[in-house]
Parts: C-alpha cells; sequence; structure tokens
C-alpha cells in the first residue's frame, strides 16, 4: 500500500497566492502557502505550528474546501476534495454556536443538514453531548454556558456527523489558562475514545508538543513545511503540568521554537 493511500489526510504541494487590491487601482500579489507537503494518518493527533503569517489558517480553509488551492491537492481518505463535506469536521476558535438553539440542537445541526431523522438525531445529539461531559446542559442556551462549555458544545457538534478527520483551528486560544489545559485533556480523552484522525493548528509551544503524535512546522510567508517533528510520548499522558517537567518534553519544546521563532537578517559584508 502506498504512502498516499494509507494517508487519512495528504496535503500534495499546495500553494496559494492572493491578489490584493493597493492604492490607485493598483494589484499586488501576496504568497501565503508555497508548495505544502504532508500528511496525517489514522488515529494521530497532528499539529500545524508556526509564526504569524505562516499561512495555517488559510491551509486548514483550503483543507475544510472553503478555498482552492492554485496548485496541488489535498485528499481526504484518499479522494481529493473539491469543496467542503461531511467528512471533515472543524472547531474554530470561537465556538460560533447559533445563538438559539440549545445546547443539544447545536450538536444536532450537521445531523439535520445530513437528513438524519430528528428522532435519531436526537439520540446521537444526547450521545455526544454526554462524551463531552455536557450530558446535563441539554437544555442550556449558548449564553447561559461558559466558554469551555461552548467549545466542547463545538467539538460534539464537529463530531457527531462521524467525520473522517477532525480539524481545530486553535480551538482554545481564546480561553483562559486553567479551562485551556482543562480542555487540551478533555481532548486527549475524547480521542481516546473515539480514535479519531485530528489535525490541530495552534501557536502554543506546549499544546503542540503535549496533545500531538507530531508537529509540522511551518515557516513564515509564504508559508512551508520546515520539518515535521515526532513525539514519542506514550498515551495515555499525564497531565501537562507533570510533563513540563521531563527534560525531554523540554528539549522538544525548545527544538520547535528554535525552528520558528524569527531570525535577525544576517549583516551585509
Amino acid at each position: 500500500m502506498s504512502e498516499e493511500r494509507a494517508a487519512k489526510l495528504a496535503v500534495r504541494n499546495v500553494s496559494k497566492t492572493f491578489q490584493i487590491a493597493g492604492p490607485q487601482n493598483t494589484v499586488r500579489s501576496l504568497a501565503v502557502l508555497r508548495h505544502v507537503d504532508f500528511e496525517v494518518y489514522p488515529k494521530e493527533i497532528v499539529s500545524i505550528i508556526g509564526e504569524s503569517g505562516s499561512g495555517k489558517t488559510t491551509l486548514l480553509r483550503i483543507i475544510q474546501g472553503l478555498l482552492a488551492p492554485d496548485s496541488g491537492e489535498v485528499r481526504v481518505g484518499g479522494k481529493v476534495i473539491r469543496g467542503p463535506g461531511y467528512d471533515r469536521g472543524i472547531v474554530f476558535q470561537q465556538a460560533n454556536l447559533l445563538p438559539w438553539r440549545d445546547a443539544l440542537g447545536n450538536i444536532a445541526f450537521g445531523l439535520e443538514l445530513k437528513g438524519v431523522p430528528a428522532a435519531e438525531r436526537t439520540v446521537q445529539a444526547r450521545a455526544f453531548l454526554s462524551l463531552v461531559g455536557l450530558g446535563d446542559s441539554a437544555h442550556q442556551y449558548p449564553h447561559q454556558l461558559s466558554g469551555g462549555m461552548q467549545q466542547r458544545i463545538g467539538v460534539a457538534r464537529a463530531l457527531a456527523i462521524d467525520p473522517e478527520i477532525l480539524l481545530m483551528d486553535e480551538p482554545f486560544s481564546a480561553l483562559d489558562a486553567q479551562t485551556r489545559e482543562l480542555l487540551q485533556v478533555e481532548l486527549l480523552r475524547i480521542h481516546e475514545q473515539t480514535q479519531k484522525t485530528i489535525l490541530f493548528v495552534t501557536h502554543d509551544l506546549d499544546e503542540a508538543v503535549y496533545l500531538s503524535d507530531r508537529v509540522v512546522v511551518m515557516g513564515a510567508r509564504p508559508g512551508r513545511v520546515k520539518e515535521t517533528v515526532p513525539i514519542d510520548f506514550p498515551r495515555p499522558r499525564p497531565a501537562l503540568t507533570e510533563m513540563r517537567g521531563d527534560p525531554a518534553f523540554l528539549a522538544l519544546r525548545d527544538h520547535i521554537w528554535q525552528s520558528i521563532r524569527p531570525r535577525e537578517p544576517e549583516p551585509q559584508r
């Protein structure tokens, strides 16, 4: 079996340039991604990390099918994607819940779009509500939920459509530090239970090392893959506070930081 067919997600030679309007009817080209190439294998958590401007969110939008690449292709389950699809679930930085639907209704929304009958989607939505630890919050509305609870609902909504891969775009970055670490632990628990393949975009070094099987390091604009760093800690993993004291964890964190940190230009001779 070839590597591409074995991969749950294969990003192959993806490039993207935007045309930006300037003064006096001028237009300039902004290259955001150039020849991006990597894969994610079944049941893996792979994080993408890179400095600001490396095109992480643009890449995720291309994988989700919201943008088309200028060149290259993205395959999910061996099939080239042509637009959004139920084989990909996504969790955004903000939960973006429908304010007029309660927690159960928000989770059921994707199932409704898929045409799942009402009784069946209610059963499924309740199961995913329990999976994220909010079984008692079925009839609470978004304004009644904390930020962390809203993000759990977002994760449950994305999982409910049974995607082949779960895409997560800095989903915990807007949360306070304590809630963030609690949800990192929750995500690992959910991953252990569901065995879903996850692609996780983050700017947090600790988060990337803690959650991932591999970390894809992106270079600055135009974004490209500088290296892929394997994370060999066994699962299940202890709490992040405990792992921060492990010299191997600190060494990996430092290695990734050295790879992404901005470099001073070399003096001209």
